[in-house]
């Protein structure tokens, strides 16, 4: 086991970190073709339409592995890794299901905290990382260190929860409490788990929508799992926010000009695509 997997156990153990990998495992037993496509669509309208064929990619926190696997089936050559030692396993299999004994995808575990070991990677044409550097526990040292592998005229894409200033504050205490034990996961399970669900059923319904349709659609939006989502909300931590203002402008002094970026008004993410100038 390495050092790393230790620290890992050890912050999910004192309540400072949630098991990110265990919930994308759950989430893999239910994934489809239909959820590969979704994720392969917005995939590309991230990235409006960019070529990655044959283009070199590190996925940051990989997660499950589902944008891994989007980028290799587009064409490019895939590194990826993640603290969680479950996000690894994750992704392997996945790896494992779709693309085994491949070359071209390559999967380890790595902390983008780590800054040597960011520095060993080499440069990528593309590095991705959606929705994971808030969760480090030091995102700016995150952003700062994700930037390095990034070759001149490369692309730097990633998500950031978006800073709703008191809301988050409170938010952050949710999760934290989530991450306390099984008492605390039980009440914020059965506490917001149910209030999320039934003021979207009770604003669709006002709005003589079909209160049914959401979660059907759901899976759209990156291929994703609306229950598997809301738990990685609620028990998202560590957890910390960004203006897109905020964003814009530290990497900009790092030589990156913007060049896509789909904001949000609500708890969602930020998302960005710069390129190393």
């Amino acid at each position: 086991m390495t050092e790393q997997i230790v620290q890992h156990n050890t912050e999910v153990k004192s309540g400072e970190r949630f098991e990110f990998g265990k919930n994308w495992n759950d989430f893999l037993k239910s994934l489809t073709p239909e959820n590969i496509k979704h994720a392969e669509t917005s995939f590309l309208e991230l990235m409006e339409g960019s070529d990655v064929k044959d283009k070199t990619f590190l996925d940051i926190g990989s997660g499950s592995g589902l944008s891994s696997l989007v980028a290799r089936r587009l064409g490019a050559k895939v590194f990826s890794f993640d603290y969680d030692p479950y996000s690894v396993a994750s992704t392997k299999e996945l790896k494992n299901r779709f693309s085994n004994d491949d070359a071209d995808w390559k999967i380890e575990q790595g902390s983008v905290l780590d800054e040597n070991y960011m520095s060993s990677l080499g440069s990528f044409d593309i590095v991705y990382s959606w929705g994971v550097l808030h969760h480090t526990g030091s995102m700016w040292q995150a952003i700062e260190n994700a930037q390095i592998p990034v070759k001149k005229g490369g692309l730097f894409v990633l998500a950031i929860y978006n800073d709703q200033g008191n809301k988050s504050s409170r938010w952050s205490k949710v999760k934290k409490l989530y991450c306390s034990g099984v008492v605390g996961r039980t009440i914020v399970k059965s506490t917001f788990l149910p209030y999320i669900y039934s003021i979207s059923f009770l604003i669709d319904v006002i709005k003589l929508r079909n209160p049914f349709t959401p979660y059907k659609e759901y899976k759209k939006q990156r291929g994703m799992s609306v229950y598997h989502d809301h738990i990685d909300w609620l028990g998202g931590y560590p957890f910390e926010v960004a203006t897109p203002e905020a964003i814009f402008h530290f990497l900009k002094k790092k030589g990156f000009a913007l060049k896509n970026l789909t904001t949000t008004n609500s708890k969602g993410c930020n998302q960005f695509v710069f390129e190393k100038i």
